[in-house]
C-alpha cells in the first residue's frame, strides 16, 4: 500500500511523507493535479490519496472528481489550513473520505491513515464479487447496470435476500456521473416511523425535544450522489408517503426549518418483498412504486446460477484462507456436488458463510460434505435445474450436463427428472453430448 502525498509546498510535503514513512507506509509525491493524474494511473485499490485543498493548478476536488471518473476509487484525504474547514466539509459532501486541518496532522494523520488502511483490507476480503461471476444471468445484470448507469432513472432491484443487491447498487453508482458524489445507504426496515421525517430531512436545533444540534438527514448526506433505500417495502405508509413528495417535487424541508431544500439525489432501491402485492394489499403506495421502478433489475436466486456456484465458493475460500491464516486447496468431488445440488435458500451469504466455518473447522487441506455440514438429499436437486418451459429446457440440459461432466444419471438428478426422460429430451433437442460419461 501506498499514500499519494499531493502538497505543492516541497517542504512540507516532504515533512507530511516522513511523518507516513515513520508510520510504515510507503510514499509517493506530487506538486501539481497535473503529475498526480500520471501517477495515480498505476494507483493500485488499497493505495490512498493525500491532497491539499488548493494546488497550483486547481483544487484537489477536481482531482478527485477525475479519480471517481476514471474508476479509481481510492480513499481521498482532504488537507487543509484551519479557515478552509467548512470547505473541506463540504468536499465530503462530494466524495472525499475524510479532511485533516495541517495543524493537526502529526497527532491525527497516521491514526486516520491507518483506520482507512484497515477498511480497504476488509473490501477485499468481505466483499461479494458480482462482477466476476460468469454465469448467463449475471452477464444479463451488468449489461443492465451498464445501460441504466450513465441515466438518472430510478433503478429498484428486486431479489431475495443474501443475493447482493446492495452491491449492484454500489456497481451503478459507481458506473454512474455521480460516482464522485457519495452514495449513502439506507436500511428502511430499521427505521421507526416517529424518527424517519428527521432520519431523511434531518433537523434543526431546538426544533423538539432531544434535538440539541443542527442534524443533517440522508437527504443532505447523499446531495449529489445516490441514495440507496435497502429493503424499502419495510418503509411505514406515513413515511411512503413523505418519501414521495421529495422525489415527485425535488425538495424536502428539515423538522423546524424555515424554508425547503432542493433534495439533488439519484433514487435507487432494493426489496425482497413482492411490491406489485403489497399495492394491492394497500401496504405500499402505487403512486411511490412508479416513481421507484422506473427502471427494474430482478437479481435471480443463487440455485438458478449453477455455474456461479463452484466459482464462488473458490473465491471465498481463498479470502477465508486469507482471513484464518489456513491453506485450504480446495473441495473433494462429494463436497463440490453437495456445493452444487444444495438449495442455497440464504443464497450468495450463505455460501459464503457457511466455506468460512468450512475452511477453519476442516483438519486436512481439502474440504469435505462433512465439513460443509449440509444434508443433501434428491429433493434438493430438483430446486436447482429444474426444467420450467420449452425455451430454458434445452439450455439447462446442457449445463447439468456439463457440471455433471457427462454423467446423466448425475444430470438427471441435477434436473429433477429420472434417466429415461432425460434420455427422451436429448433425442427430443438432437442434443449429443460429447462430454465423457
Amino acid at each position: 500500500m501506498r499514500v499519494y502525498v499531493i502538497e505543492d509546498n516541497p517542504i512540507y510535503n516532504d515533512y507530511v511523507c516522513n511523518l507516513l514513512k515513520k508510520g510504515g507506509f510507503d510514499t509517493v509525491q506530487a506538486y501539481r493535479i497535473s503529475t498526480a493524474k500520471k501517477l495515480l494511473a498505476k494507483a493500485e485499490e488499497g493505495d490512498i490519496v493525500l491532497a491539499d485543498l488548493r494546488l497550483p493548478d486547481g483544487e484537489s476536488i477536481d482531482l478527485l472528481r477525475w479519480m471517481r471518473k476514471e474508476g479509481k476509487m481510492q480513499p481521498f484525504i482532504v488537507m487543509t489550513d484551519y479557515a478552509e474547514v467548512h470547505t473541506a466539509v463540504e468536499s465530503m459532501k462530494l466524495g472525499s473520505s475524510d479532511y485533516i486541518p495541517k495543524r493537526l496532522i502529526e497527532d491525527k494523520l497516521i491514526p486516520l491513515v491507518r483506520s482507512l488502511h484497515k477498511v480497504q483490507e476488509g473490501k477485499k476480503h468481505t466483499q461479494i464479487p458480482i462482477f466476476t461471476r460468469q454465469g448467463e444471468a449475471y452477464q444479463d445484470i451488468k449489461r443492465r447496470v451498464r445501460l441504466v448507469a450513465p441515466t438518472r432513472l430510478s433503478v429498484l432491484i428486486l431479489g431475495e435476500n443474501g443475493t447482493g443487491k446492495e452491491h449492484i447498487a454500489q456497481h451503478i453508482h459507481a458506473q454512474s456521473k455521480l460516482s464522485d458524489r457519495p452514495f449513502v445507504p439506507v436500511d428502511c426496515g430499521s427505521l421507526s416511523p416517529t424518527l424517519a421525517q428527521s432520519t431523511f430531512f434531518g433537523h434543526k436545533k431546538g426544533s423538539f425535544t432531544g434535538a440539541d444540534s443542527n442534524k443533517a438527514g440522508y437527504f443532505e448526506e447523499a446531495e449529489g450522489g445516490t441514495l440507496f433505500l435497502d429493503e424499502v417495502g419495510n418503509l411505514s405508509l406515513e413515511t411512503q408517503q413523505m418519501l414521495l413528495r421529495a422525489i415527485q417535487e425535488r425538495r424536502y424541508r428539515p423538522i423546524g426549518a424555515k424554508e425547503d431544500k432542493t433534495a439533488n439525489v439519484r433514487i435507487v432501491a432494493a426489496t425482497n418483498e413482492d411490491l406489485q402485492k403489497a399495492v394491492a394489499d394497500k401496504r405500499f403506495r402505487e403512486d411511490l412504486f412508479y416513481r421507484l421502478k422506473e427502471y427494474v433489475i430482478t437479481v435471480p436466486p443463487l440455485r438458478d446460477c449453477q455455474e456461479d456456484i463452484l466459482p464462488l465458493a473458490d473465491f471465498f475460500r481463498e479470502t477465508a484462507n486469507k482471513e484464518l491464516e489456513r491453506n485450504i486447496k480446495g473441495f473433494n468431488a462429494t463436497a463440490r456436488n453437495a456445493l452444487l445440488t444444495y438449495p442455497w435458500p440464504g443464497n450468495v451469504r450463505e455460501l459464503k458463510q457457511m466455506i468460512l466455518a468450512a475452511v477453519l473447522q476442516t483438519e486436512g487441506d481439502t474440504i469435505t460434505v462433512e465439513d460443509l455440514e449440509l444434508a443433501v438429499t434428491k429433493q434438493t436437486s430438483s430446486v436447482s435445474f429444474a426444467l420450467r418451459n420449452d425455451m430454458e429446457e434445452k439450455d439447462r440440459i446442457l449445463r447439468a450436463l456439463k457440471h455433471a461432466n457427462g454423467n446423466r444419471k448425475v444430470a438427471a438428478e441435477l434436473l429433477g427428472i429420472g434417466r429415461t426422460t432425460l434420455y427422451s429430451k436429448l433425442e427430443e433437442y438432437g442434443l449429443k453430448y460429447k462430454f465423457q460419461p
